[in-house]
């Protein structure tokens, strides 16, 4: 398990890798500043997938979508 500093570090890389410098700046501003609800936006893009259901599609999303 990574401990939360290196977890930020990994997310930051990713987000630098698949959006750029600028853009992974404004989707962390985006992230503080709005006043969401997690439950409502997971049930907004995942509706009822099981977490079985989402670890698949996320493994197969993987095979095809690589960050490097």
């Amino acid at each position: 398990m990574n401990s939360t500093v290196e977890l930020m570090d990994i997310g930051m890389k990713c987000l630098i890798e698949r959006l750029g410098l600028i853009d992974a700046e404004r989707f962390i501003s985006m992230i503080i500043r709005e006043q969401s609800d997690y439950t409502e936006w997971r049930k907004h893009y995942f509706g009822d997938m099981t977490s079985e259901e989402f670890h698949k599609a996320a493994m197969e999303y993987g095979k095809t979508h690589t960050l490097s």
